[in-house]
Protein backbone atom coordinates (compact mmCIF):
# COMPACT_ATOMS: atom_id res chain seq x y z
CA UNK A 1 0.00 0.00 0.00
CA UNK A 2 0.88 3.59 -0.60
CA UNK A 3 1.84 5.48 2.72
CA UNK A 4 -1.79 7.93 2.11
CA UNK A 5 -3.17 5.10 1.90
CA UNK A 6 -1.60 3.74 4.53
CA UNK A 7 -2.34 6.57 6.93
CA UNK A 8 -6.30 6.65 5.56
CA UNK A 9 -6.75 3.18 6.70
CA UNK A 10 -5.05 3.67 10.16
CA UNK A 11 -6.99 7.27 10.62
CA UNK A 12 -3.84 9.29 10.88
CA UNK A 13 -2.31 11.97 8.92
CA UNK A 14 0.78 10.89 6.45
CA UNK A 15 2.44 13.02 8.50
CA UNK A 16 1.82 11.31 11.47
CA UNK A 17 2.04 8.02 10.22
CA UNK A 18 5.44 8.00 8.33
CA UNK A 19 7.58 7.90 11.31
CA UNK A 20 5.85 4.90 12.28
CA UNK A 21 6.67 3.40 8.70
CA UNK A 22 10.24 3.82 9.13
CA UNK A 23 10.50 2.30 12.76
CA UNK A 24 8.96 -1.01 11.32
CA UNK A 25 11.56 -0.49 8.38
CA UNK A 26 14.09 -0.94 10.92
CA UNK A 27 13.32 -3.61 12.66
CA UNK A 28 12.40 -5.59 9.93
CA UNK A 29 8.31 -5.34 10.18
CA UNK A 30 7.71 -3.85 6.71
CA UNK A 31 9.30 -3.33 3.62
CA UNK A 32 9.48 -0.75 0.80
CA UNK A 33 8.90 -1.67 -2.56
CA UNK A 34 11.01 0.48 -5.45
CA UNK A 35 7.42 2.04 -6.37
CA UNK A 36 7.47 3.58 -2.89
CA UNK A 37 4.54 0.78 -1.24
CA UNK A 38 4.86 -0.74 1.48
CA UNK A 39 4.16 -4.42 2.27
CA UNK A 40 5.04 -7.14 5.59
CA UNK A 41 8.76 -7.85 5.65
CA UNK A 42 10.65 -10.24 6.71
CA UNK A 43 10.12 -9.91 10.79
CA UNK A 44 6.29 -10.68 10.00
CA UNK A 45 6.68 -13.73 7.95
CA UNK A 46 8.53 -14.59 11.67
CA UNK A 47 5.71 -13.55 13.89
CA UNK A 48 3.57 -15.10 11.76
CA UNK A 49 5.10 -18.43 11.49
CA UNK A 50 5.70 -18.47 15.47
CA UNK A 51 2.01 -18.21 16.45
CA UNK A 52 1.21 -20.84 13.73
CA UNK A 53 3.53 -23.13 15.18
CA UNK A 54 1.72 -22.60 19.08
CA UNK A 55 -0.85 -23.67 17.76
CA UNK A 56 -2.53 -27.27 19.36
CA UNK A 57 -1.82 -29.39 16.24
CA UNK A 58 1.15 -28.40 15.18
CA UNK A 59 2.62 -28.30 18.75
CA UNK A 60 1.24 -32.24 18.66
CA UNK A 61 3.04 -33.04 15.06
CA UNK A 62 6.24 -31.57 16.84
CA UNK A 63 6.48 -34.16 18.98
CA UNK A 64 6.23 -37.02 16.88
CA UNK A 65 7.76 -35.86 13.04
CA UNK A 66 11.36 -35.89 14.13
CA UNK A 67 10.36 -39.94 14.84
CA UNK A 68 8.82 -40.18 11.10
CA UNK A 69 12.29 -38.52 9.74
CA UNK A 70 14.26 -40.73 11.03
CA UNK A 71 12.10 -44.02 10.59
CA UNK A 72 11.73 -43.28 6.85
CA UNK A 73 15.15 -41.43 6.68
CA UNK A 74 12.95 -38.83 4.42
CA UNK A 75 12.50 -34.99 4.76
CA UNK A 76 9.21 -34.69 6.41
CA UNK A 77 7.02 -31.19 6.71
CA UNK A 78 3.91 -29.85 8.51
CA UNK A 79 1.36 -27.53 6.69
CA UNK A 80 -1.22 -26.02 7.85
CA UNK A 81 -4.08 -24.10 6.22
CA UNK A 82 -2.88 -20.31 5.84
CA UNK A 83 -4.50 -17.25 3.84
CA UNK A 84 -3.08 -18.41 0.65
CA UNK A 85 -3.33 -22.28 0.70
CA UNK A 86 -1.45 -25.14 2.35
CA UNK A 87 2.11 -23.66 4.16
CA UNK A 88 4.74 -25.10 5.75
CA UNK A 89 5.54 -24.44 8.85
CA UNK A 90 7.98 -27.29 9.85
CA UNK A 91 10.71 -28.98 8.40
CA UNK A 92 12.33 -32.35 9.70
CA UNK A 93 15.09 -33.13 7.31
CA UNK A 94 16.92 -36.79 7.91
CA UNK A 95 20.82 -37.37 7.81
CA UNK A 96 20.74 -36.28 4.60
CA UNK A 97 18.89 -33.79 3.70
CA UNK A 98 16.95 -33.50 0.37
CA UNK A 99 18.11 -30.48 -1.35
CA UNK A 100 14.80 -28.71 -2.57
CA UNK A 101 13.45 -25.16 -2.56
CA UNK A 102 11.34 -25.99 0.54
CA UNK A 103 11.49 -24.04 3.88
CA UNK A 104 8.72 -22.54 6.34
CA UNK A 105 6.73 -20.35 4.78
CA UNK A 106 6.59 -22.00 1.55
CA UNK A 107 2.76 -21.72 0.26
CA UNK A 108 1.97 -25.11 -1.70
CA UNK A 109 0.24 -25.12 -5.28
CA UNK A 110 -3.54 -26.57 -4.59
CA UNK A 111 -2.97 -27.94 -8.46
CA UNK A 112 0.02 -28.86 -8.41
CA UNK A 113 1.77 -30.91 -5.24
CA UNK A 114 0.84 -33.27 -2.91
CA UNK A 115 0.44 -30.76 -0.12
CA UNK A 116 -2.28 -28.56 -2.47
CA UNK A 117 -4.05 -31.74 -3.71
CA UNK A 118 -4.85 -33.17 0.21
CA UNK A 119 -5.65 -29.79 1.92
CA UNK A 120 -7.89 -29.61 -1.61
CA UNK A 121 -10.15 -33.16 -1.02
CA UNK A 122 -10.57 -32.46 3.01
CA UNK A 123 -11.15 -28.58 2.48
CA UNK A 124 -14.78 -27.39 1.86
CA UNK A 125 -14.93 -27.47 -1.98
CA UNK A 126 -16.38 -23.60 -2.55
CA UNK A 127 -13.31 -22.42 -0.54
CA UNK A 128 -10.59 -24.94 -2.81
CA UNK A 129 -12.68 -23.62 -5.75
CA UNK A 130 -12.24 -19.59 -4.85
CA UNK A 131 -8.77 -20.11 -4.44
CA UNK A 132 -7.90 -21.78 -7.49
CA UNK A 133 -9.30 -19.28 -8.92
CA UNK A 134 -7.23 -16.92 -7.18
CA UNK A 135 -3.73 -18.63 -7.91
CA UNK A 136 -4.74 -17.72 -11.55
CA UNK A 137 -5.96 -20.79 -13.79
CA UNK A 138 -3.82 -23.28 -11.69
CA UNK A 139 -0.31 -23.87 -11.85
CA UNK A 140 -0.10 -26.18 -14.45
CA UNK A 141 2.90 -28.77 -15.50
CA UNK A 142 5.34 -27.51 -18.52
CA UNK A 143 4.11 -30.01 -20.84
CA UNK A 144 0.70 -28.99 -20.52
CA UNK A 145 -0.29 -25.29 -19.15
CA UNK A 146 -3.98 -25.79 -19.30
CA UNK A 147 -5.64 -26.85 -16.09
CA UNK A 148 -7.53 -30.21 -16.50
CA UNK A 149 -11.06 -29.80 -13.97
CA UNK A 150 -11.76 -33.65 -14.49
CA UNK A 151 -7.80 -34.90 -13.77
CA UNK A 152 -7.71 -32.54 -10.96
CA UNK A 153 -11.27 -34.18 -9.73
CA UNK A 154 -9.78 -37.90 -10.23
CA UNK A 155 -6.67 -36.88 -8.11
CA UNK A 156 -9.14 -35.65 -5.08
CA UNK A 157 -11.27 -39.30 -5.76
CA UNK A 158 -8.35 -40.97 -5.34
CA UNK A 159 -6.34 -39.28 -2.54
CA UNK A 160 -9.81 -39.34 -0.42
CA UNK A 161 -10.24 -43.20 -1.63
CA UNK A 162 -6.30 -44.00 -0.13
CA UNK A 163 -6.37 -41.19 2.73
CA UNK A 164 -2.90 -40.06 1.07
CA UNK A 165 -1.91 -37.58 -1.66
CA UNK A 166 0.99 -38.70 -4.15
CA UNK A 167 3.53 -36.76 -6.27
CA UNK A 168 5.47 -38.22 -8.09
CA UNK A 169 8.22 -36.74 -10.11
CA UNK A 170 6.27 -33.39 -10.26
CA UNK A 171 6.52 -30.16 -10.29
CA UNK A 172 10.07 -31.13 -8.34
CA UNK A 173 11.77 -33.45 -11.29
CA UNK A 174 13.12 -37.03 -9.75
CA UNK A 175 11.48 -36.07 -6.13
CA UNK A 176 8.58 -38.13 -5.06
CA UNK A 177 6.24 -37.62 -2.29
CA UNK A 178 3.24 -38.45 0.29
CA UNK A 179 0.76 -36.84 2.14
CA UNK A 180 -1.54 -37.66 4.83
CA UNK A 181 -4.62 -35.52 6.49
CA UNK A 182 -4.41 -34.88 10.60
CA UNK A 183 -8.36 -34.24 11.21
CA UNK A 184 -9.59 -32.26 14.75
CA UNK A 185 -12.60 -34.03 16.53
CA UNK A 186 -15.14 -32.71 14.21
CA UNK A 187 -13.65 -34.09 11.36
CA UNK A 188 -11.76 -31.19 9.99
CA UNK A 189 -8.21 -31.45 8.02
CA UNK A 190 -6.15 -29.46 10.24
CA UNK A 191 -2.53 -30.84 9.01
CA UNK A 192 -1.01 -32.35 6.08
CA UNK A 193 2.15 -34.64 7.05
CA UNK A 194 4.28 -34.68 4.25
CA UNK A 195 6.89 -37.01 3.10
CA UNK A 196 9.36 -36.69 0.61
CA UNK A 197 12.43 -38.25 -1.01
CA UNK A 198 14.53 -39.01 -4.42
CA UNK A 199 12.64 -40.99 -6.70
CA UNK A 200 14.76 -43.92 -6.98
CA UNK A 201 15.23 -44.57 -3.22
CA UNK A 202 11.37 -43.93 -2.45
CA UNK A 203 8.49 -46.00 -2.32
CA UNK A 204 5.33 -44.51 -3.05
CA UNK A 205 3.01 -47.11 -3.13
CA UNK A 206 -0.37 -46.23 -1.48
CA UNK A 207 0.57 -49.45 1.27
CA UNK A 208 4.35 -49.19 1.25
CA UNK A 209 7.26 -48.75 3.09
CA UNK A 210 6.54 -44.86 3.45
CA UNK A 211 2.93 -44.84 3.61
CA UNK A 212 2.18 -46.87 6.03
CA UNK A 213 4.06 -45.10 9.01
CA UNK A 214 3.00 -41.71 7.46
CA UNK A 215 -0.46 -43.23 8.00
CA UNK A 216 -0.03 -44.17 11.61
CA UNK A 217 1.91 -41.14 12.53
CA UNK A 218 -0.91 -39.23 10.76
CA UNK A 219 -2.84 -41.05 12.98
CA UNK A 220 -1.26 -40.76 16.26
CA UNK A 221 -1.37 -36.69 15.82
CA UNK A 222 -5.07 -36.54 15.34
CA UNK A 223 -6.00 -38.97 18.18
CA UNK A 224 -3.91 -36.59 20.36
CA UNK A 225 -6.39 -34.03 19.25
CA UNK A 226 -8.83 -36.24 20.19
CA UNK A 227 -9.95 -37.20 17.08
CA UNK A 228 -12.34 -40.57 17.03
CA UNK A 229 -10.46 -43.96 16.16
CA UNK A 230 -13.71 -44.98 14.84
Amino acid sequence: MALKDLATAAAMTVGKSHPYMVSFMKVGFVTQTPAGQYELGPLALQLGLTKLRQIGPVREASKVVEELAKQTGKSVAVAVWGNLGPTIVRLEEPIQPLHVNLRQGTVMSLTNTATGRLFSAYMPPKVIERLIRTEGAPQSNAEDQTFDPEKFEAQLAETRKHGLSRAQGHPIPGIDALCAPVFDPAGNIVLGILVMGPSATFDGDWDGSVARPLLECAAEISRRLGRSSA
